[in-house]
């Protein structure tokens, strides 16, 4: 009755995703984010350490950071404890008592709303349902919605379709959302492209695709989202270890660059962890 162990599976690539029915282009004037469900309590089914966790919140970062820049406001939706039959409803029947334990219904450390984000309380599937969050939108004059968290085939899906019917233009994030396994992962992402939405991919949330990852000026641009310093405190010469880039991001940039057909690997970037030798050694390889 309650939701199952969940195991690792690869977050789906570009080259996996079916084309969308739709050509929205995403709107900073007119969009706003929702970070979906992502307690202790749904991301503990997951086990620790999970890759497929660990990359979902390294992309979510990302994006929450590049709407910050461009001033997309942050919702979070977030389940209270405790609920008995009159607010849990049918949820009851299909997954139990839910929550619980206090100490699990907090969003995990990663992903920590600030004071300037909005945390909804979620009763069902759809973050739309039994709250104003509609009325948040309008009044904000928002009417795109990015998704990103989990569970894909269910809160993340159900929201969507909600979205949809509302004329709120919805934008799945592929590889910022997980799910029970990799089917239904792809099964929710076909229907929200093919019937309710567009689904795209962090890289085209953060305009990774025009950033030149081969160069100081665009590996800066792509680095310092991701860690904690200003940008003109920044110094190429100090450690980005120091300054907070952790191995999950060391490998999602090695991803990238791979994908251009530049190949390094971990141990080589974590002998010299600054942005001046990590351009030259992309400019070497770039050169064989």
């Amino acid at each position: 009755m309650t939701i199952p162990k969940l195991n690792h599976y690869s977050l789906p690539r570009a080259a996996e995703l079916a084309p969308n029915r739709v050509d929205w282009q995403l709107d900073s004037q007119r969009a706003a984010l929702l970070i979906h469900d992502v307690q202790h309590y749904f991301v503990s089914f997951y086990g620790a350490d999970n890759p497929l966790v660990q990359t979902m919140i390294e992309n979510i970062q990302r994006i929450k950071a590049y709407c910050y820049q461009h001033d997309i406001p942050v919702y979070y939706t977030a389940q209270p404890i405790k609920q008995g039959r009159n607010e849990r409803g049918l949820l009851l029947d299909m997954w139990g008592a839910g929550l619980q334990d206090p100490s699990q219904q907090p969003i995990v450390d990663a992903l920590a709303p600030t004071e300037q984000d909005i945390v909804l309380t979620k009763w069902r599937y759809s973050a739309f349902q039994k709250c104003d969050f509609e009325a948040q939108l309008k009044a904000q004059q928002r009417d795109q919605l990015l998704i990103v968290g989990i569970y894909g085939h269910i809160g993340v899906m159900t929201t969507a379709i909600d979205a949809f019917m509302r004329d709120i233009q919805p934008f799945v994030v592929a590889d910022a959302i997980a799910d029970f396994t990799k089917d239904e992962h792809l099964m929710a992402l076909h229907i929200i492209g093919q019937r309710a939405g567009k689904v795209i991919t962090t890289a085209e949330v953060v305009g990774e695709a025009s950033i030149d990852l081969t160069t100081l000026t665009g590996l800066k641009a792509f680095i310092l989202p991701l860690i904690d310093c200003e940008p003109d405190e920044f110094d190429e010469h100090e450690s980005l270890i120091d300054y907070g880039l952790d191995s999950v991001q060391v490998m999602n940039l090695i991803s990238l660059w791979q994908q251009q057909g530049i190949e390094t690997n971990f141990i080589e970037l974590a002998q010299t962890p600054t942005l001046s030798a990590w351009v030259e050694l992309i400019e070497s390889r770039m050169a064989e």
